[in-house]
C-alpha cells in the first residue's frame, strides 16, 4: 500500500482554507486547530493486494487538537465529519491516485489543513441499464413515491425492509417532502429541487449542524416539516462494495426524508418504474425510500 503526504499537492488547499489566528478583544486568543493528523486505510489491502481488494474504499480518519469539526474533499466530492471519520468509495477503474484534502475547523472559523494521497484500486463499472434507469442517457428527474405504502420507513440499518414503521399513502403530505425532485445527469452532477416551497423535510438535529440553525421550533418528533432550503447541486457516483449497488450523492445533498449520515444509498431492489433505497442516518437507523421516476 502505498500513503504518503504529498507536499506539492499543499497548493490544492490554498483555494479551500487558510490557517489563521485571531485576537479576540474579550475573549483573548482564538487558536487554529494543531498537530493535524491524517491516517486512510485503504479495505482490502495486503501484501498481495497493496492497493486494496478493488472496492475502492478507504478509510480516512482525522485528528487535531482544538478541533470541532472536519472536513474530507476528494476532486468535486465534499463531507463534513465531525467525528473526523470517512469512509470514501473511489470509483475510477484501475490503479488511480487522488489527493485527498482534510481539514480540521476550530474556534472562531479557524482552520488547519492536510493533504494526504492514496493509491487505489476500483474493479466497479456500473451496468449500462443501472445508468440508463438514472438519467435515460442524459438526464432525469426522480421522487419520492408517495402513492403507495412504504415510500418512507425506519428500521435496522441491517434490514432489508423498514421494519418498525413505513408511511402510507400521501401521509406525509403536510410536509415539505412531495414536491422535492431529484435530477440525476449523464455527466455525474446532480441537483437537488426543493420544489415550490422551497422547503425540506427532516430531523432537526442533522438539518441545523449540516446547513445551519435557523431557529425553528421542530415538531414531537424533533424533525422540521418546512426547512428552508434553496436548490442546490453536488455529485453522484454508483458503487458496489461487496457486490452491493450502492447510490451515493456529494455536498450534502440528500434523498428523501433529511437524515444525516453519509448520503450514501443501498440499492435494495429496482425496475423500469422504481427504486428502493436505504441510508444509514446519523442516528445509526436504517431509513428507506421508495423513488420513481418522472
Amino acid at each position: 500500500m502505498k500513503l504518503f503526504k504529498n507536499l506539492a499537492s499543499m497548493v490544492l488547499i490554498a483555494g479551500i482554507a487558510m490557517s489563521c489566528q485571531e485576537e479576540d478583544q474579550q475573549f483573548g486568543t482564538i487558536m487554529a486547530p494543531k498537530a493535524l493528523e491524517v491516517t486512510a486505510t485503504i479495505v482490502g489491502a495486503d501484501a498481495d493486494n497493496p492497493y486494496g481488494d478493488g472496492s475502492g474504499e478507504v478509510v480516512f480518519s482525522a485528528q487535531a487538537y482544538g478541533a470541532l469539526s472536519y472536513k474530507f474533499v476528494v476532486g468535486n466530492f465534499e463531507k463534513v465529519a465531525p467525528s473526523g471519520t470517512y469512509s470514501h468509495i473511489f470509483s475510477t477503474l484501475g490503479v488511480n491516485t487522488y489527493d485527498v484534502v482534510v481539514l480540521a475547523f476550530g474556534p472562531g472559523g479557524t482552520t488547519t489543513s492536510e493533504v494526504i494521497t492514496v493509491e487505489v484500486r476500483a474493479d466497479y463499472s456500473p451496468p449500462q441499464d443501472l445508468l440508463d434507469l438514472l438519467t435515460n442517457g442524459s438526464t432525469r428527474t426522480l421522487r419520492v413515491k408517495a402513492e403507495i405504502l412504504g415510500h418512507m420507513g425506519v428500521g435496522p440499518s441491517w434490514q432489508l425492509w423498514p421494519e418498525w414503521w413505513g408511511a402510507g399513502p400521501f401521509e406525509k403530505d403536510f410536509t415539505a417532502l412531495y414536491d422535492d425532485r431529484y435530477i440525476f445527469n449523464i455527466d455525474g452532477t446532480f441537483t437537488f429541487d426543493s420544489g415550490t416551497d422551497a422547503s425540506v423535510f427532516g430531523q432537526a438535529n442533522p438539518l441545523n449542524q449540516t446547513f445551519g440553525d435557523l431557529g425553528l421550533t421542530p415538531n414531537s418528533n424533533n424533525e422540521h416539516e418546512f426547512y428552508p432550503l434553496a436548490d442546490f447541486s453536488g455529485q453522484w457516483m454508483l458503487t458496489a462494495p461487496g457486490g452491493n449497488e450502492k447510490l451515493t450523492v456529494t455536498n450534502n445533498t440528500f434523498l428523501g426524508f433529511f437524515v444525516g449520515g453519509s448520503q450514501e444509498y443501498d440499492i435494495l431492489s429496482r425496475d423500469d418504474s422504481s427504486m428502493s433505497l436505504r441510508t444509514v442516518g446519523a442516528d445509526g437507523n436504517g431509513w428507506f425510500f421508495i423513488l420513481t421516476f418522472e
